[in-house]
């Protein structure tokens, strides 16, 4: 092994103990996973480039005007013949379409002249193999369309005479405390029907910029056949989808955003491909181990999908090259990786439950799918910086969000996927006279002090058909009927508190970010669920009612009203990214919880029934001034609070007591944030 590899292991080995020795029992294997992420770098780039130049597959394969012709480039190394075929052909092979082989690793290219090939034009391959053929869609196609009579895809020549030209400064991020918004372009809009990236930045953006986000998370950019998978089942990894718009458009998007000083991710989805062949990567040259592995291994058993081959250069190349991309031709601001549990196993982490260390470190692991995050991440970072990245992970495997020269996977930041299951837990199996203070308590904050880490209550998972939201396990079809300001309704009252207050809770106690799905923060109150065969095909719930937020007269309005003084409170006060919640006080019978987090105090009272006059609790001396309490009447709430009101510590009677103590009104199910004065 060379020696400033061996060295580089050793001092990242070090660092990585110093910060979590429960990985001491595994530290041969930790070493030989650093050491593997180096020696593949090095076989990769050979020391002669740097990662990100090698990241840069996109310039050199797919379609290219250069020097005044065009030149297309396919890596299909068991093809025999591969014509370029489309309108220009009259969809027939013709000999000077044909690529030919450059006998280098089963690269095909071709070059032509100008006028072989017009913007707009529809196009695809035919590719021969030994013992059969078929059509594709280029692997490195940035643009891929549907007919809308047919249903047909085929990639698309995306070349206009005159190309976006980017009015603002790609961001530079100059903040840590992520308040993410998650979001789906196509069912951002209000009627039924699939929206687009000009109606979300002209309608959507601002409510968002209003509400207070500082980050946009988009799904479903890169282009899927099927929409009502989400996004999730991606055919075409460098093409956006077309369903919402031109690439144009979708640039237009990312560059208002930054205007607005909104950071742009993108949900990536590099864990499994679509099992499509024409408009996907499988069987693409005729074999199925060109892209994934061959055999069970390479079809992922509960998602019908493709799994990658990590362990293959040329895949590598592909998907390295992939995320370069989005920074550079659309400027996204960095990545969520989709579905890291299910690379990181053999066994997908399918119905298991991770409980000990030693589960993150046996036979199981996917070593090469550790390798290429951890290569992702330094490419990214290196192409941009300021670039953030999000594992989702349920499995809590350590040292993904750790920094690559500390040992680690290189991921800024980590959902913590166990909060929303909890909230689940808690709301669909224990009535809330039953909640366990000490165990919410300890579900909210536990996590690695060493990893950055984002919370949330609910994201797009809950709302999908089949799951629930928040809203509606808290009042049920109720909402329906009882929403209006003017209609006191016991269980909507129950739920509304409730909503306020455990979103509240998450955030205040977020490690370092917090996220939510859009139309959950006031409550939307249907699920998502996108045309289908089960719904005849209907779009009805796959869109957001952004008419009963805006309406004085709902309590959706309320709930907003509420979601945008609480990530208002965040952002003034830069508590996510302080040093953790310090627990002050809990009573599990009382179903009180105080804690302070970067400076203010925070106070709840969970219990269904019983208010407290002259709650005690002990707190650092001073005055507290109220700036935020769920049970304002714009919130929804009874205004058994005093906006404002100045609480005083002050010094018990008892000789041996705590050294000072606050007191308070804690009316039931509401919560209050408070600042030193």
């Amino acid at each position: 092994m060379p020696q400033n590899i061996q060295e580089t292991v050793q001092a990242r080995l070090r660092r990585r103990l110093r910060t979590d020795p429960y990985l001491t029992d595994y530290q041969s294997i930790v070493e030989h996973r650093l050491r593997k992420i180096m020696e593949t770098r090095q076989r990769l780039t050979g020391d002669q480039i740097p990662l990100e130049d090698f990241a840069s597959g996109h310039e050199f394969f797919g379609l290219h005007f250069r020097d005044h012709h065009w030149i297309f480039r396919e890596w299909a190394p068991n093809a025999e013949a591969v014509y370029l075929i489309g309108g220009m052909t009259n969809w027939e092979e013709r000999i000077d379409y044909a690529l030919q082989h450059t006998g280098n690793h089963g690269i095909w290219e071709i070059h032509m002249p100008a006028e072989a090939i017009s913007h707009m034009d529809l196009y695809r391959l035919r590719l021969y193999w030994p013992g059969g053929s078929g059509d594709r869609i280029p692997a490195y196609a940035r643009r891929v369309v549907q007919d809308p009579e047919t249903l047909i895809f085929n990639a698309q020549v995306w070349a206009p005479e005159n190309p976006y030209q980017w009015r603002h400064p790609a961001m530079t991020r100059d903040f840590d405390d992520l308040l993410i918004y998650e979001a789906h372009v196509g069912m951002a809009q209000p009627y039924e029907g699939i929206g687009s990236y000009t109606e979300f930045r002209e309608t959507v953006l601002p409510r968002i910029v209003e509400a207070g986000y500082n980050t946009i998370q988009l799904m479903a950019v890169q282009e899927h056949p099927y929409y009502g998978s989400f996004g999730y089942q991606v055919g075409n990894f460098y093409a956006a989808s077309s369903r919402f718009g031109t690439p144009y458009e979708l640039k237009a998007l990312v560059d208002a955003a930054h205007d607005k000083g909104l950071l742009v991710l993108m949900d990536i989805v590099h864990s499994h491909a679509v099992a499509n062949e024409v408009e996907g990567l499988s069987r693409f040259d005729g074999t199925h181990y060109q892209y994934f592995h061959e055999g069970d291994r390479g079809t992922h058993p509960a998602w019908d999908s493709r799994c990658f081959d990590y362990g293959k250069p040329e895949v590598i190349h592909f998907l390295l090259s992939n995320c370069r991309f989005w920074l550079d031709e659309y400027r996204f601001d960095g990545f969520r990786f989709d579905g890291i549990t299910s690379m990181l196993y053999l066994d997908h982490g399918l119905e298991k439950a991770f409980t000990h260390y030693g589960d993150y470190f046996t036979e199981n692991t996917d070593e090469q799918a550790l390798v290429y995050l951890a290569l992702a991440n330094e490419a990214i970072h290196t192409v941009n910086p300021h670039a953030v990245t999000i594992a989702e992970d349920i499995s809590g495997m350590p040292g993904l969000a750790v920094a690559l020269e500390d040992g680690g996977y290189g991921f800024d930041y980590r959902y913590a996927m166990g909060i929303p299951d909890y909230w689940i837990k808690l709301t669909k199996d224990t009535p809330d006279e039953n909640w366990p203070i000490g165990a919410l308590w300890h579900e909210l904050n536990n996590r690695r002090p060493d990893e950055k880490t984002i919370s949330y209550a609910e994201s797009h998972d809950q709302a999908l058909v089949g799951d629930q939201t928040l809203i509606f396990r808290l009042i049920g079809s109720d909402m329906y009927a009882h929403m209006h300001v003017d209609d006191p309704h016991m269980r909507v009252d129950r739920g509304m508190a409730l909503h306020k207050m455990i979103r509240l809770i998450t955030l205040a106690t977020a490690g370092n970010g917090y996220l939510n799905f859009m139309g959950n923060e006031f409550g939307h109150p249907e699920w998502i669920d996108f045309p289908r065969e089960g719904n005849a095909w209907s779009y009805r719930y796959a869109r957001r009612q952004w008419h009963l937020a805006d309406d004085p007269d709902l309590k959706y309005h309320q709930l907003g009203a509420f979601d945008r003084e609480m990530i208002r409170m965040a952002r003034e006060n830069k508590i996510l990214g302080t040093a953790p919640a310090r627990l002050l006080h809990e009573h599990t019978d009382n179903k009180i919880l105080a804690f302070t987090r970067g400076g203010l105090l925070f106070a709840f009272n969970f219990h269904p029934a019983r208010s407290f006059t002259d709650y005690r609790i002990e707190a650092p001396a001073g005055s507290y001034r109220m700036i935020l309490d769920t049970d304002r009447r714009e919130f929804g709430g009874h205004e058994r609070l005093t906006p404002d009101q100045v609480h005083f510590t002050f010094k018990p009677d008892e000789a041996n007591g705590p050294p000072q103590l606050v007191s308070f009104y804690l009316p039931c199910r509401t919560a209050m944030v408070l600042c030193p004065e």
